[in-house]
């Protein structure tokens, strides 16, 4: 026997269509390419949407095409998110971070039809539009007046206006209705190793996960809030918030490409934000920002930090100079992308501020939807004690099955999706990343995180940032080294750094040396690539061996 409830698909066009029957004057504010703020609300974009979905099926995008982006947090590049999914074809955001090659194949690889782009990425688009197979339309996201002035000989030379599209179209637009199992999404994983592999999302899974982030021991979003993604709408779909706020009515707020901590801190001051994400990179500049112009916030009162674990240190300065609750949370692209988040029990009520910090230095428990395991390498489920520290294993609704094509076979074991993380959970579920298993130190036969210790050298005052990589050695196969930042003046020396470590480690996870450098690799995503940084260090040599 079926249950007598209307049976209603979950399709992201009702996302919008909440916004604006509920939460139609709840503002969207963008600091744009263009240099200046555009301010309009949920109804607006709602309006603005249906024309441009319009305007797709003129270019002749149609059901499960492919569109893409490069763009940066904006008005439009949220408008896009919305026409597309909502008319049934499926959005690309491509990481405009990427080297040109990359950004060739994936969209090759997408078999993309038409490309956004912003004013920004305008240069990167003449370099690779000649070898993008499958475009068949490119559109500038600005207005006539700021159109790009390009040479008749130029692949952009035929580029259309993303103001003329909306402006040749009314709102006389209707969401279709189809499968809540239909592609919405696609995004593409980092590529660390070979090519980047295409995650393709569904409705369904787009609003599950949704509605999971938005919950109070999640992200805890509501009408209430101003909310400002500094992590960008390329970078898993800006970790699910351009839907997340529109299911609650709260305000958003988009920096573009203004990531500086002045332009932040401007804009949390002036838009009066509530709650913000992004990763730790991004928050160092700002707090360096504010602690040389000595400021502090007015409204923040959160901030989710994920994307790669978030230095102790960190969370210690947000909550105790400046009053900002840390929300440390932990997921992947192929996890749509959230997965924990690190909020407490009601056993931590009460409890004493250093119980506290150390449910907050992990990484999280699960929010409902997610499952997870840690497995020893003959795919044994390890036990959940805090100590024991293996593969991590999850599933769920919205975590993916296989890759975009069947690209790299299927992923899964016994169906579990492998992290590639290597983690222990505690006894309340909380799961603490001790690394990536191909970053995991091996020495001697045992494992050292090299989490755990660039999180103690970032703790040093004068450091700003901190990789720990492990190098080959005669006897013990592979030991630690630090590769530091220093903050601008600082005169730390290697010997200052390493006695930090006493007391805090056992003695065979002390680092056998210290380098400083001027800049460390990233990717480009925001984390530290230790894939290009043991690539830096191919020659080095550990002193004494």
């Amino acid at each position: 026997m079926n249950g007598l409830m209307m049976d209603m698909p979950l399709l992201i066009s009702d996302l919008i269509r909440h916004a604006d029957r509920h939460h139609g004057d709840t503002e969207i504010v963008s600091k744009r390419v263009e240099g200046d703020f555009h301010r309009y609300t949920y109804r607006d974009a709602h309006t603005r949407s249906r024309r441009l979905a319009k305007a797709l099926a003129k270019l002749g995008v149609k059901m499960n095409d492919r569109v893409a982006t490069l763009a940066w947090n904006g008005y439009r590049h949220f408008e896009i998110y919305y026409a597309v999914a909502g008319s049934g074809a499926v959005i690309h955001t491509i990481n405009p971070r990427l080297f040109p090659e990359q950004v060739i194949y994936i969209a090759n690889h997408a078999e993309d039809k038409v490309l956004f782009v912003d004013l920004t990425f305008v240069p990167l688009v003449e370099k690779v539009a000649a070898s993008l197979k499958s475009v068949k339309h490119i559109v500038v996201m600005t207005d006539r007046a700021h159109m790009p002035t390009v040479t008749p000989a130029s692949p952009m030379a035929n580029a259309l206006c993303y103001e003329d599209l909306i402006e040749a179209e009314d709102d006389k637009f209707e969401w279709p209705t189809f499968d809540e199992k239909t592609a919405s999404c696609l995004c593409y994983t980092s590529g660390t190793t070979g090519n980047p592999k295409g995650v393709l999302y569904s409705h369904r899974s787009t609003m599950l996960h949704a509605y999971a982030a938005a919950l109070p021991d999640a992200l805890n979003l509501s009408a209430a809030d101003a909310i400002l993604p500094v992590v960008p709408m390329f970078h898993v779909n800006a970790w699910g918030l351009p839907y997340s706020c529109a299911l609650m009515g709260a305000k958003l707020v988009f920096p573009g490409q203004h990531l500086d901590g002045k332009s932040l801190h401007d804009m949390f001051e002036q838009e009066k934000v509530t709650m913000s994400a992004g990763v730790p990179t991004v928050w160092l500049g700002l707090l360096n920002y504010m602690k040389e112009a000595k400021l502090k916030f007015s409204t923040l009162k959160s901030t989710v930090i994920g994307g790669s674990a978030c230095p102790p240190a960190m969370i210690r300065t947000f909550q105790e100079e400046y009053g900002v609750k840390v929300l440390h949370a932990w997921g992947m692209t192929e996890m749509s992308p959230l997965g924990t988040v690190a909020t407490f029990k009601g056993k931590h009520t009460g409890a004493d501020k250093e119980t506290k910090y150390a449910v907050q230095y992990k990484q999280g428990r699960v929010i409902f939807g997610v499952d997870m395991k840690i497995v020893d390498a003959e795919g044994k489920t390890l036990p959940n004690d805090g100590k024991a520290f293996g593969d991590l294993l999850v599933k769920g609704p919205w975590i993916t099955n296989s890759y975009f094509k069947g690209e790299g076979g299927d992923p899964l074991r016994d169906g579990w999706f492998p992290t590639g993380d290597v983690a222990t959970i505690d006894p309340d579920g909380y799961m603490q990343i001790t690394d990536r298993s191909k970053d995991v130190i091996k020495s001697g036969g045992e494992w050292i995180s090299s989490i755990d210790l660039e999180n103690i050298a970032v703790a040093h005052p004068d450091i700003v940032e901190a990789a720990v990589i492990g190098v080959r050695h005669p006897k013990w196969d592979e030991r630690p080294i630090v590769v530091a930042i220093k903050k601008p003046g600082a005169k730390v020396t290697k010997e200052d750094l390493l006695k930090f470590y006493e007391g805090k480690i056992a003695k065979w996870w002390m680092p056998d040396d210290v380098v400083f450098v001027d800049q460390l690799p990233h990717t480009a995503t925001g984390k530290l690539s230790k894939l290009t940084l043991r690539g830096e260090m191919k020659d080095y040599k550990l002193p004494n061996t």
